[in-house]
């Protein structure tokens, strides 16, 4: 064999040496989902986090609202716009196979963490056009509604404390927000503004107990901070002025508020500077903002894309947050505050949800 034959015989047996220990490296699993619900279509897209890719599309749902989860991941209760009732699908198979009635048009929902409880939000139990709302309460065992506290207008957004004793919901009508106790299944206490509440978002001790209330305010670009002990607003912080001049792509002005799982930042959507803004916790000192995607609109400046939901990673590495505007989720690393992927999905993306997976 002569040298250059000796050559490339050693090139090749290094390469499929090379290929052999790559292929002995196990790739990581993705350990999350993210639920999409398109809500001015029939789908719910589903994004695998390891790849930002959407890996499932559930179709068939007419306006899905939101997607919550079982602890074990099995089932997905899902409410829409288009019946009253919620929705019990096995997760796996994707049959739905119960439909729980409720007391009304259902917006927000959520799962106490023991599985225990689902709590709905009911935005309007009537056929009036000014809205009487409710706090309906399921048992995941039976599937049967036990309770439904009745407010005087409807619910829109509802957040629980860590140890599961206290649920806190806003009214975009009512401009109130409540809370509720799960225990003795009655209302604890209500706290009045001078403007309806949007999305809400509790901030719970080390011991599960609440701490302070985030409630987004629909006239305001910001958020109002509320201390859980003495139920009294403590501060309402306003977003910058800049960046500034975008035309919401949606309603409301500030709409998506969240808090990362290891308790470090919080991020609140603003419509008018379209984009997110992200706070560290618990100072709640402004950290910077992340620029969302423009809805384009022909012969006419871009719009802004409507951000309207926010939701994580289990480790806190990366946000996502859904604009309605644009049929795409922003993925974005919370390190860096870049957004590092857009992925598309369907008509109006609107309430998004992560599923940490067994």
């Amino acid at each position: 064999m002569n040298s250059t034959n000796m050559k490339n015989s050693f090139r090749g047996r290094r390469r499929v040496l090379l290929g052999l220990l790559i292929a002995a490296v196990p790739v990581a699993a993705s350990t999350a989902r993210v639920y999409v619900t398109n809500r001015c279509g029939t789908t719910i897209d589903v994004i695998d986090t390891g790849t930002n890719k959407v890996v499932e599309t559930i179709k068939g749902i007419e306006s899905p609202e939101v997607v919550r989860f079982s602890p074990d991941g099995g089932r997905l209760y899902i409410d829409t716009r288009s019946e009253d009732v919620l929705l019990v699908m096995d997760r796996k198979s994707g049959k739905i196979f119960k439909k729980v009635p409720l007391s009304g048009w259902a917006n927000d929902a959520a799962v106490t963490s023991d599985g225990k409880l689902i709590v709905v939000c009911i935005r309007n139990t009537g056929a009036e056009a000014e809205d009487v709302g409710a706090l309906d309460i399921i048992d995941s065992k039976s599937l049967e509604k036990i309770k439904s506290i009745p407010v005087k207008r409807g619910l829109h957004d509802v957040s629980l404390t860590g140890d599961n004793k206290y649920a806190a919901a806003g009214s975009p009508g009512g401009h109130f927000f409540t809370v509720f106790d799960l225990q003795k299944m009655e209302i604890a206490w209500e706290l009045p503004y001078d403007q309806g509440i949007l999305p809400i978002i509790i901030e719970s001790n080390p011991d599960g107990s609440g701490h302070r209330i985030f409630a987004q305010l629909n006239q305001t670009n910001g958020f109002s901070v509320v201390d859980f002990a003495t139920h009294k607003e403590v501060a309402r912080i306003k977003n910058p002025d800049e960046p500034k001049g975008f035309t919401p792509g949606c309603e409301g002005i500030s709409h998506g508020i969240g808090i990362a799982p290891d308790h470090k930042t919080l991020w609140s959507n603003s419509r008018p500077a379209n984009a997110v803004f992200v706070y560290s916790l618990p100072d709640l000192k402004l950290m910077g903002h992340v620029s969302l995607p423009e809805t384009p609109v022909p012969g006419k400046a871009p719009r802004g894309g409507g951000p309207a939901w926010i939701t994580f990673t289990p480790d806190s590495r990366t946000v996502y947050v859904s604009t309605c505007g644009t049929k795409s989720v922003s993925a974005i690393d919370v390190e860096t505050m870049k957004e590092v992927t857009r992925i598309p999905v369907g008509e109006m993306p609107d309430r998004i949800s992560t599923l940490v997976l067994p």
